[in-house]
């Protein structure tokens, strides 16, 4: 794995602010920043809490520091063009979105949000959404991997905001095995959220993880992630539509992670999400691509999965049993290898009984996939 460690002291400081704490690089002398009409000013530095509606205008370029917290009845509007950089040094940079508050970030194909860091090897820790939507951890709620805030509830509906035409670069931290930082980690979040054209560049961690919930992703590019592309547990019921996934080392591990709980396999609600048009290429090695199991269930329909030696592998008799009475399905899928089933339930032979299921595919360039899919080309999109 290529993830930044960083120590549990260094995340204790990053959570120490009480207040945002806004500040002017454009000079040596720390100042605070002033508001105008809710925007804060060109080069400012963000950390700390957002207790009051925030607005980061058009165009402009922001600093971040630390762990952001949007708290509770706040929310952080982030306009076109923005670009916000976290600093390099030794404090974990992300923004989390508590319960009860929202992002709205809306950018364009033309002028897009990004989001990155000084240097490529600074992992930081994007962005981390905490809904009030179900989750099946324990007694139905948990508590954020990073930053600690709580998430789940029984509000599938549960609206957190917008998100619109973001890039996330170099992305993604190890606290430690699990404590851990992706792209966008997706905490409990509802139906009631938009997520739509993002993607998460050469991360260190995952790409997008959804932790239980109900939302629905659309246009969704994970490329060059260093652990797994796409990645859900605590019975995530959402979508994910029009979706890449890319890996460029044959050390990346896998193209979809999929578990409903990995400390309790029948935990319910049920992870059964619905994958649709999905194209996820692989580079190589004796990793897996599509690994489905710890008693996941779901939809997969028109996916194309090669360059892994094991393209689809089916794992748990729960995930297994699911796949084989057709509580769950696998369509229109095409895989560069046989299926492998460890328990033996669902087999090779089950997923070919489908004809639009075949096991022919050599695998897609993405040049091939830009083809395929009309929105890949959008120049927002970086794909190398």
């Amino acid at each position: 794995m290529r993830r930044k460690m960083y120590s549990i002291a260094a995340l204790c400081i990053a959570l120490a602010a009480s207040s945002t704490i806004l500040t002017s690089c454009e000079d040596d002398e720390d100042k605070t920043t002033t508001e105008v009409s809710g925007e804060l000013e060109n080069g400012s530095t963000i950390s700390g809490d957002i207790t009051s509606n925030t607005t980061l205008a058009e165009g402009y370029e922001y600093k971040l520091s630390g762990g952001v917290h949007v708290k509770e009845g706040a929310t952080l509007t982030i306009k076109p063009g923005v670009k916000i950089t976290a600093i390099d040094d030794d404090t974990p940079d992300y923004i989390l979105i508590e319960q009860g508050a929202k992002i709205d970030a809306q950018g364009t194909a033309s002028n897009p949000i990004v989001m990155t860091s000084e240097t490529p090897e600074n992992k930081w820790g994007g962005i981390h959404i905490c809904g009030k939507a179900h989750t099946n951890a324990e007694s139905g709620s948990g508590s954020s991997e990073i930053g600690g805030a709580k998430y789940g509830g029984s509000d599938d509906k549960d609206n957190s905001g917008t998100l619109r035409y973001i890039r996330l670069e170099y992305t993604g931290f190890a606290l430690d095995e699990e404590h851990e930082a992706n792209g966008i980690s997706f905490y409990g979040v509802g139906s009631g959220t938009t997520v739509d054209h993002i993607e998460s560049y050469k991360g260190g961690d995952d790409g997008f993880e959804f932790f239980g919930g109900s939302v629905n992703v659309n246009n969704m590019v994970s490329f060059d992630s260093s652990d797994d592309s796409f990645d859900w547990t605590e019975g995530w019921n959402g979508s994910a539509t029009n979706i890449l996934a890319y890996q460029m080392s044959a050390e990346d591990d896998c193209l979809i992670e999929a578990d409903n709980n990995g400390k309790n396999y029948d935990a319910i609600p049920v992870s059964r999400p619905t994958i649709k048009n999905a194209i996820l290429i692989g580079n190589g090695g004796d990793g897996r691509g599509i690994r489905l199991r710890a008693g996941t269930q779901v939809i997969l329909d028109n996916v194309v999965a090669c360059g892994k030696n094991m393209p689809l592998t089916v794992e748990t008799g729960q995930t297994e049993t699911a796949l084989k009475n057709g509580d769950a399905t696998i369509t229109n899928t095409t895989i560069s290898a046989n299926l492998n089933s460890k328990e033996s339930i669902y087999t090779n032979e089950d997923f070919i009984k489908e004809p639009t299921n075949n096991i022919d595919a050599t695998g897609i360039t993405i040049e091939a996939a830009k083809g395929l899919n009309s929105w890949l080309n959008e120049s927002w999109i970086v794909l190398e």
